[in-house]
């Protein structure tokens, strides 16, 4: 979710959007892909950033310009912007109204569908970003509060009313549905996630995604909002081919102000989390991004060993459930600048996330960037050598300047300012270097190289 720092206007008073109706009745043209990803050896990358909602272009025509960028770089999944149209406020898709209503500030339903086409003929899957924790109204119910929903179907599929509103939602008074099961969005209302009938009607527009337009998983948005069973329950009756939350929970800071060394208690949250979800869904390993940028920040490479001798974030206790990210449309794009990796570091970033085990995640603003190659390069090694969310990572060296790894010992990475390229030896006369830049090295063994 984005971390808004707009106006209080945001707090939906809904304006009402003339939007057109989907066609309910038309049958999807969408392409199948090709084949089914296996969740182990998922590559995803996030295909906007904060300002694609004010494209000049239509974003999603945008995307399809990268689709043969994506797949030359092993691409396996394209995660998209919310879908549905959304309150004015926040043209970005994050307050949303009309679900069914697919013509966004991002284009038009048909240029969503031809984008998702033009990926799954490539055989890349479609994540939507599902925002269901909240919603803005988009007419004021008798108590003059903006708590009636319009659904943007014509059979008034997603027309709810107050009852859909948690009562306890502080700034919504209106709310008669069940107490919030998590945390408080305070921009709009919170929608009550235990009520079976508002279950069942996000169910069947999550399903109604699926076969209209293609989508293959999702990206659940803010998903601290409610329990993660609630999140259990959509993924079951959407069965997703791949399922993520942000579950953006702050990490521990030490007593100096700065994150602390020891976040054993963050990353098992996220664990805890997922088995709530029936083990149905990953999470953003928001742990390992904390510590590795202040590790590349501050020299001190000694933070990326945990106590026992494991990666410190969630790839060193449930990696096939972490999905590794450098940063996002929250933490780096342009929208606050909110926990930006160190710009100056984006490399050692992905040079560590793409050797290692977990699911990683690139960023649309560095994949188009002037780090393509470098990324492409390490997404070869990864492939190449089958490296994937389960891949043993064997940490050769932890220390302030150098953190050197063996992963499924077919690889061996290092980050970290000790030694140049010129003055690197092999691990052992079996490995030869296949990439290197500036503080970062990967060596593979020979019999594997190209």
């Amino acid at each position: 979710m984005a971390k808004f720092g707009l106006l209080s206007f945001l707090v939906c008073s809904c304006i009402i959007i003339n939007a057109a109706l989907p066609a309910q009745a038309q049958t999807a043209s969408t392409v199948s892909k090709l084949s089914k990803t296996d969740p182990l050896n998922t590559v995803l990358l996030q295909g906007f950033n904060w300002q694609a909602a004010k494209s000049t272009s239509p974003w999603y025509n945008v995307l399809k310009g990268i689709v043969e960028d994506a797949a030359d770089a092993g691409i396996t999944d394209v995660w998209f912007p919310p879908p549905s149209q959304s309150h004015p406020g926040g043209p970005e898709g994050y307050l949303p109204q009309r679900l069914y209503d697919l013509n966004s500030n991002y284009g038009s339903e048909q240029e969503l569908r031809d984008a998702v086409d033009a990926f799954h003929q490539k055989g890349i899957g479609c994540v939507s970003d599902i925002v269901i924790n909240h919603r803005c109204g988009t007419k004021q119910d008798d108590k003059g509060m903006w708590c009636v929903f319009e659904g943007g179907a014509e059979d008034g599929r997603l027309d709810w009313g107050p009852s859909a509103v948690c009562v306890n939602d502080k700034p919504y008074a209106c709310g008669s549905g069940q107490a919030d099961t998590g945390g408080d969005f305070t921009r709009a209302p919170d929608i009550d996630h235990t009520n079976p009938a508002i279950q069942a009607n996000l169910s069947e527009w999550m399903n109604w995604l699926k076969s209209h337009v293609g989508f293959d998983g999702w990206r659940f948005d803010f998903a601290l909002g409610y329990e993660g069973k609630l999140l259990g329950i959509y993924a079951e009756n959407t069965n997703p081919e791949f399922a993520v939350g942000e579950v953006w929970d702050p990490v521990a800071n030490g007593s100096d102000g700065r994150i602390a060394y020891d976040q054993d208690a963050h990353r098992q949250r996220l664990v805890d989390w997922v088995h709530s979800t029936g083990d149905r869904a990953t999470t953003f390993d928001f742990t390992t991004k904390g510590i590795l940028q202040e590790a590349v920040k501050s020299n001190e490479l000694w933070r990326l060993k945990d106590s026992n001798g494991k990666p410190s974030g969630l790839i060193g206790v449930l990696p096939q459930k972490a999905v590794t990210f450098i940063d996002n449309h929250d933490t780096g794009s342009t929208q606050q600048n909110t926990w930006p990796f160190p710009p100056d570091k984006l490399i050692l970033g992905y040079a560590y996330i793409l050797t290692h085990p977990g699911i990683p995640t690139i960023f649309y603003d560095h994949f188009v960037g002037n780090m393509k190659t470098e990324i492409k390069n390490l997404t070869a090694i990864r492939k190449r050598n089958n490296i994937n969310a389960n891949s043993n990572c064997r940490i050769i060296t932890a220390e302030g300047d150098l953190y050197m790894a063996a992963i499924d010992e077919k690889i061996v990475m290092k980050i970290g300012s000790r030694y140049d390229v010129g003055n690197l030896a092999p691990p052992s006369p079996d490995f030869s270097i296949v990439t290197a830049g500036i503080d970062y090295c990967v060596w593979e063994k020979k019999s594997s190289s190209p």
